[in-house]
């Protein structure tokens, strides 16, 4: 078991020790090539915008009125909140490169 931890741990070491970061949104990553010498290719990631939409929704109310001079009747009711929705809009690498 303890093996397989330290393979595991070397295995990941290795793979994040050959990537590098050449700007927003881009990697390079040496590849090995057939005669054991390697490559460098860059990978583009996607892009994500993350931001938030405000909606209307309708949300209980709950109270009293008076009825009679001694009785008071509960009421049940709706009233208008605003709320913010989360948005995500994920655009792939082929996607970010056209006008």
């Amino acid at each position: 078991m303890r093996k397989l931890v330290l393979v595991l741990t070397v295995a990941a070491a290795t793979t994040l020790g050959a990537c590098k970061k050449t700007g927003e949104g881009e990697y390079q990553v040496k590849t090995p090539d057939v005669d054991v010498s390697t490559d460098t290719t860059t990978i583009k990631t996607p892009s994500v915008d993350v931001g938030t939409k405000t909606d209307t929704i309708n949300t209980p109310v709950v109270g009293t009125t008076k009825d009679t001079l001694i009785v008071d009747r509960p009421t049940v009711g709706t009233k208008k909140t605003e709320v913010k929705v989360p948005t995500v809009d994920v655009k792939s690498p082929a996607e970010n490169k056209r006008p």
